[in-house]
């Protein structure tokens, strides 16, 4: 119900608008102002969407507006605005809302175009790792730095790159794939080795790239179109290091393919016969699948040579057995428009992010300069010790000194004491960063970057006009709903007595037409309608003529048995209120006949048959007269002169 009441307000959150500098008070509640500003700006985002033309003559939307202004000033009045769980729903929805501002959008859109153009290629590679940590020493820094450079030479003066990686190479999978990755595509690496991947020419070799596990040399070896995803099933037989019971393996996936060709279900075989035991129960099927993505190539190639016209493989030998693919689906990249969210979802939970984050730190870092009290920020630091390295520090017991700003962010202070609760809570992060004075140099770029990230984020409303303004329609929105619960939804279900007089005060809004007892026999074939017919006029049962007419192996009639109003698209054209069996009648590719049973007049519906209208009504009701004491309650002032002249812009 909330997400309905929110809808239409939700859908337009992120419109801006131009802000009327020259805003005047257009009326007053209790001496609150509301401006022509908010009014115009409201009437012209809502007007489209208004069907009754009533409310779009703007003397009648004054109303409507008031009444609304009317029902916020009654909610704070009661204290809704307090409530823990109504403080918590508009923390939430603001923090959604702001992300789109506490963000470099220039630099998402850049890495978004990035990831989509490096999607549309797949890179075969390999490459050798001299492992490094992220907080390495200069000196280890430069060491592993020089060896890589050392091996680019040899492989750069022609010795072979795979040898290479093979003898030097700490990635613990080089000494049996020489450095070989396979294909690949965006995402698929650390980004920092994608981009190196991607930077490179086919047969070149990089340079050394640093990512967080050291130094690599990438050569890339190939270059093709991405090739999208596959849906595939495959029967597996496994191979054997034994050359006799191999020769076995390959006979038995020949003898399946042999059965395959004289028509035996692939699905069947594949339960019965197929060493994939979880594959197996689904007929072979697979998930989807992109290269790269399988531990074998060669079961990929032969899935994407696969088509609808040759669905299904000859055997082949894998590194892990003898295969027959089949088949299922071939999904081609996607179009930016369609991928475009997928990507920028990736991003934020990938290693490009900090790209984001980063440049959005410059700017706050720009727009909010700060100047350090290097003074305090050294005696602060010479009470951090290596007690972090065990998580053992502790904030000194005497912080008095420490409770003066370190800095400021536009005149608001930030205490040096906020800075060390922060080391505190953070000694985890310390690992082997030594000495200390150089982690806690590291940290308080990162506290600095929080502490201009959180007070940009505090101040966005004044940042924004937008965002404030529907930061208030939603706050207002909340409200309302809460106080619409318990004002007039709660009370319009649990006033038993209420609801009962209502209804019995405009008991002729709620009657039933004239209706029928009916049973509606429907087939495509005109055979069988005239069946159902003479069936009917026997006066057989819904069942009787199902037991008749329909088979285990065929559904010749459906029935539909019921009491409908005269009118209902149920019922067919050529009825009639009148107890018998009507003629057989087509419709589209249908037939249909019709027994009415019985007739039953024009009449009163019972409160319980028309409930949910009474109560919709009844709150309606509720309602209109709340507002009419909501203006009792409220002292309410229109300034009319200023009315006029809005109304003649707004007519413009």
């Amino acid at each position: 119900m909330k997400q309905l009441f929110f809808g239409l307000l939700l859908a337009f959150n992120l419109v801006s608008y131009a802000q009327n500098s020259n805003k005047e008070v257009l009326f007053s509640i209790d001496d609150k102002p509301y401006y022509t500003d908010e009014f115009s700006r409201v009437y012209k985002k809502n007007i489209d969407l208004v069907k009754d033309e009533s409310q779009k003559d703007l003397d009648q939307y004054l109303e409507l507006f008031i009444g609304y202004k009317l029902k916020i000033n009654k909610a704070n009045k009661l204290g809704l605005q307090n409530n823990p769980k109504y403080q918590t729903e508009l923390s939430s929805y603001r923090n959604q809302l702001a992300k789109n501002y506490l963000t470099d959008t220039k630099v998402t859109k850049e890495l978004i175009q990035e990831a989509y153009n490096r999607s549309m290629k797949e890179i075969k590679a390999s490459h050798i790792l001299i492992m490094l940590d992220e907080n390495a020493s200069a000196e280890d820094t430069l060491k592993a730095f020089k060896q890589a450079t050392d091996i680019r030479k040899r492989a750069l003066n022609g010795e072979d790159f795979g040898n290479l990686a093979a003898e030097f190479s700490q990635d613990p999978s080089a000494k049996e794939n020489k450095g070989d990755l396979g294909f690949f595509s965006a995402f698929r690496m650390v980004y920092a080795f994608e981009c190196g991947a991607f930077n490179t020419k086919k047969g070149a070799i990089s340079n050394p790239v640093r990512t967080r596990f050291g130094y690599h040399l990438i050569k890339v070896t190939d270059i093709r179109d991405n090739r999208g995803e596959v849906n595939a099933a495959h029967i597996m037989i496994n191979k054997s290091t034994d050359q006799a019971l191999n020769e076995k393996a390959k006979a038995k996936i020949e003898d399946i393919y042999k059965k395959i060709q004289q028509g035996e279900p692939f699905e069947t075989l594949a339960k019965e016969l197929s060493d994939d035991k979880s594959s197996a129960e689904k007929g072979g099927a697979l998930n989807r699948f992109a290269s790269g993505e399988l531990s074998s190539e060669t079961f990929e190639n032969v899935a994407f040579s696969l088509t609808k016209e040759q669905p299904i493989s000859a055997p082949f030998q894998s590194e892990f057995g003898w295969h027959i693919v089949k088949l299922i689906e071939k999904y081609p990249l996607k179009t930016f428009e369609e991928m475009e969210a997928d990507l920028d979802s990736r991003i934020r939970k990938d290693d490009r992010s900090r790209l984001i984050t980063n440049s959005m730190n410059e700017k706050l870092k720009k727009k909010f300069p700060i100047k350090r009290n290097d003074k305090l920020y050294l005696d602060l630091s010479k009470t951090v010790t290596d007690a972090v390295y065990t998580n053992a520090w502790t904030v000194p017991t005497d912080s008095k000194n420490f409770e003066k700003a370190l800095f400021s962010i536009n005149e608001k202070p930030i205490l040096a004491i906020s800075f060390l609760e922060y080391i505190n809570k953070r000694q985890k992060t310390a690992e082997d960063l030594k000495p200390v004075s150089k982690w806690v140099d590291k940290l308080y770029e990162s506290f600095v970057d929080d502490q201009l990230n959180a007070y940009y984020n505090e101040n966005l409303e004044k940042e924004f006009p937008e965002f404030a303004d529907v930061m208030e329609e939603y706050r207002d929105g909340l409200l309302l709903f809460d106080l619409m619960e318990k004002e007039i939804w709660e009370k319009s279900k649990n006033d038993t007595l209420g609801l009962d007089a209502f209804y019995k005060k405009h008991l002729n809004n709620y009657r039933w037409k004239n209706r029928m007892d009916v049973l509606i026999a429907s087939s495509t074939k005109s055979d069988y309608i005239n069946k159902a017919q003479k069936l009917l006029k026997q006066n057989k049962s819904a069942a009787d003529i199902k037991a008749k007419l329909n088979s285990k192996d065929a559904v010749e009639i459906m029935l539909n048995e019921g009491v409908f109003e005269e009118g209902n698209a149920i019922l067919p054209k050529n009825i009639k209120a009148e107890v018998g069996v009507t003629e057989p009648i087509k419709k589209d590719e249908y037939f249909y006949v019709a027994k009415v049973i019985k007739v039953l007049p024009e009449a009163p519906k019972t409160l319980e048959e028309c409930k949910g209208k009474v109560i919709n009504d009844y709150q309606q009701f509720l309602e209109e007269n709340w507002v009419s004491d909501l203006k009792k309650e409220f002292k309410i002032d229109v300034n009319k002169s200023v009315f006029e002249k809005v109304k003649k812009e707004i007519k413009l």
